[in-house]
């Protein structure tokens, strides 16, 4: 199994983000194909008592790699990451993990 992480920076304004990651951005990444789960988390805070550098965290999980291109190269893969370009492209780093059974 693979996941798509997606690393959210603090946004300017959270109310603004909250509401198009949950009505617009979610749905349309649950439309992907070959998507198995998403699970998203709020960070908020450090060990150490500080703020987080980041505000969210997105775990979006695929049978394989290939399932992950092929879900990305589709329409609703092309839809989501669109959507994810305008509303948070400059907050937004994303990668590929590898999930490791322990």
């Amino acid at each position: 199994m693979v996941k798509l992480i997606a690393l959210y920076r603090q946004p300017e304004d959270a109310a603004a983000f909250d509401d198009h990651y949950v009505n617009i951005h979610t749905p349309l990444v649950k439309n992907m194909p070959g998507l198995r789960n998403i699970e998203v988390t709020k960070l908020v805070g450090t060990p150490m008592g500080t703020e987080p550098d980041y505000y969210l965290m997105a775990e979006m999980y695929f049978d394989d790699e290939a399932a992950l291109k092929a879900s990305m190269s589709s329409p609703g893969g092309k839809a989501a990451a669109k959507d994810l370009m305008g509303f948070a492209g400059k907050l937004v780093s994303m990668m590929i993990g590898s999930v490791v059974e322990t």
